[in-house]
């Protein structure tokens, strides 16, 4: 333990976010990064608990608690409280590969269950990791070791996301020769696509796969597997297959007048804003400019969201920086307690209400939170040419089925509303993997579509064929897909040569 009072000396401090007036002009990450000498003191918060469950990466009640990756948080802590970053990153390496995304985009499951924030804030352990990974980059540390000697054995991972990436890295280091196959014009799959650039700067992705594919790993973009190339004939070339293509298949909402122009799915929407933000050289007023943009129209018009999580959200502050004039944000479940309840200890994933950074522009531009609690879509309205004019909507209430004692939410006589709507997107979830895939590898899936394999292991139903992340284990986290991406490496190396050193 680095300074042993260090959680009674120093109070949490994080590095500075713009203003929502300043950010939602652009698309530029607004989280900084507080000075070295300024982190070193939020390092030695770090209470070096003898039970830490910031690294615990279990589940209880249902919920994740700690980190899934099992950093050894309080080690690394202490290195960036005695300011040897150097050391703090090659510890962090050893359980981590891709700390550049997490330190942006986790949502910290290791400081909710920070023994700290049981009476006080948490060590920011988030900003401690990204300080690590960004002195590591800006000194040259960082680097991805080539094999000095090759096993022979070719593995081809289908898809490039956050678990096809993890994976990729273990094997290529193990001395296989992996081939990553991503049906995207780029690299990156959920990090590339899902996130918008506000939360994750695409020039950090570039940066680690420049350096992967240096190591070796070879990349081929605009290859749909299923449909472009088959499972037969890739198992034919390759030794062993991984599938990491995401939880990708979108939920709908099946309702009159589904068919009208100006309803999407949010993670097209997303995936187009950031492609020709790319495609622009992230210069946001060309893409407003561009003549192929679909959404350059939604300047001045009215967007609903439906969905009330991460991808909602982003749908809200991406509807804002291309000029919606109004955004509201439909929302099924009842709103969530300001604190936590008695019901909700700790260490537990606190059940309480989350204000994110779209939300926080919207009132700063409109004047109020766009969230509507327990309300859900029952009809799209369309004009004579069948575009979208408005939308129907009823309100929700809680119920308990009295045959299997689940919660439901049902609606409300008496509440129905309009509400006007130039466009709808629609970020209600995703129902698991896409079927062309599976059945062109003849893999088996489970009731909720999501690749079937024994309890904690990776092999499917089909020889020689594995799968990790969200196709595994449904709609999660980045920190999880890496997680099984490093997991499924070591089941794929097992079954290649007998035995495995990754960790």
């Amino acid at each position: 333990m680095g300074k042993a009072t260090g959680f009674l000396e120093y109070e949490r401090k994080d590095g500075a976010v713009v203003e929502p007036s300043v950010r939602m002009t652009n698309f530029d990450e607004f989280h900084k990064s507080l000075p070295l000498e300024e982190q070193r003191k939020q390092g030695a918060r770090c209470m070096a608990c003898g039970v830490p469950f910031c690294q615990a990466g279990c589940m209880i009640a249902q919920m994740a608690s700690g980190c899934p990756l099992h950093n050894l948080v309080p080690e690394t802590n202490e290195l960036v409280y005695r300011g040897n970053f150097e050391e703090a990153y090659y510890r962090l390496s050893k359980t981590h590969g891709l700390p550049e995304f997490t330190s942006r985009v986790c949502p910290a499951l290791c400081e909710h269950a920070c023994t700290c924030g049981l009476n006080t804030d948490p060590v920011s352990t988030k900003e401690n990791e990204r300080a690590i990974i960004e002195y590591a980059f800006a000194n040259d540390l960082v680097t991805e070791p080539v094999p000095k000697i090759r096993t022979g054995k070719k593995v081809a991972i289908i898809g490039s996301g956050p678990a096809g990436l993890s994976a990729a890295q273990l094997l290529n280091r193990r001395g296989h020769s992996v081939t990553v196959f991503e049906r995207s014009d780029r690299v990156g799959g959920l990090l590339r696509y899902g996130i918008p650039n506000m939360k994750l700067d695409k020039r950090v992705i570039d940066r680690r796969i420049a350096l992967m594919e240096k190591a070796g790993i070879k990349f081929k973009c605009n290859v749909n597997v299923g449909v472009d190339i088959t499972g037969e004939e890739l198992l034919h070339t390759f030794d062993r297959v991984v599938l990491c293509c995401g939880a990708s298949n979108p939920r709908d909402l099946k309702l009159e007048g589904r068919d009208a122009k100006g309803i999407y799915f949010a993670v097209d929407f997303l995936k187009e804003v950031s492609k020709k933000l790319m495609d622009y050289d992230y210069d946001a007023e060309k893409v407003m400019a561009a003549t192929n943009f679909s959404f350059k129209s939604l300047k001045g018009k009215k967007v609903v969201v439906v969905g009330g999580g991460d991808t909602g959200n982003d749908c809200v502050g991406t509807s804002i920086r291309l000029g919606a004039s109004s955004v509201v944000q439909l929302e099924m479940m009842p709103k969530a307690p300001e604190c936590r309840l008695e019901s909700n200890p700790w260490p537990e994933w606190p059940k309480v209400l989350k204000t994110d950074y779209g939300q926080e522009e919207a009132i700063e531009k409109f004047g109020h939170d766009p969230r509507v609690y327990q309300t859900t879509i029952t009809e799209f309205i369309t004009d004579k040419n069948n575009k979208l004019k408005a939308v129907k909507t009823v309100q929700l209430a809680p119920s308990k089925d009295k045959r299997t004692g689940r919660m439901m939410m049902l609606p409300v006589d008496g509440t129905e509303k309009e509400i006007k709507a130039d466009m709808v997107l629609i970020a209600a979830g995703f129902l698991g993997s896409e079927s062309y895939v599976c059945e062109s590898f003849g893999v088996e899936c489970d009731e909720r579509t999501n690749v079937k394999t024994a309890a904690g292991a990776y092999a499917t139903s089909t020889d020689k064929v594995f799968v990790a992340g969200d196709m595994h284990r449904g709609q999660s986290l980045v920190v999880w897909a890496i997680a099984e991406g490093r997991q499924v490496a070591k089941a794929v190396d097992e079954s290649l040569m007998g035995y495995s050193n990754l960790c």
